[in-house]
């Protein structure tokens, strides 16, 4: 059974930092697209962050230089630094693991509908 398991969340001051975890199980974590996602309260999810076991890593403009998104395969996790936090990063952090993946194809989805199985989200909040 796939699972995925997010951690790292809380509150913090803008400008501050926070690292999220994603401990993956139920697959072989040598092939994977791993992607974040966030929710504000009253708003759609929004795609943050995507990467693959092929190196692919994409990130949403609103992210980009600030959020930083990485891997450690001997814990089968996937981590996003967040830097420079905003007010407007508030939200609902949710990892989404899209699967099975095809090695070589180097591709990352930037959607959900794309995604197979989803974490139950861990809640960030930035205060101005």
């Amino acid at each position: 059974e796939v699972q995925l398991v997010e951690s790292g969340g809380g509150l913090v001051q803008a400008g501050e930092s926070l690292k999220l975890s994603c401990a993956a199980s139920g697959f072989t974590f040598a092939d994977y697209a791993i992607g974040w996602f966030r929710q504000a309260p009253g708003k759609e999810r929004e795609w943050v962050s995507c990467m693959n076991s092929d190196g692919s890593i994409i990130y949403a403009d609103s992210v980009k230089g600030r959020f930083t998104i990485s891997s450690d395969s001997a814990k089968n996790t996937v981590y996003l630094k967040m830097n420079s936090l905003k007010p407007e990063d508030t939200g609902d952090y949710s990892c989404a693991a899209d699967l099975p993946y095809k090695p070589g194809s180097y591709y990352c989805p930037a959607v959900d509908f794309e995604y197979d199985y989803w974490g139950q989200g861990t809640q960030v909040t930035v205060s101005s």
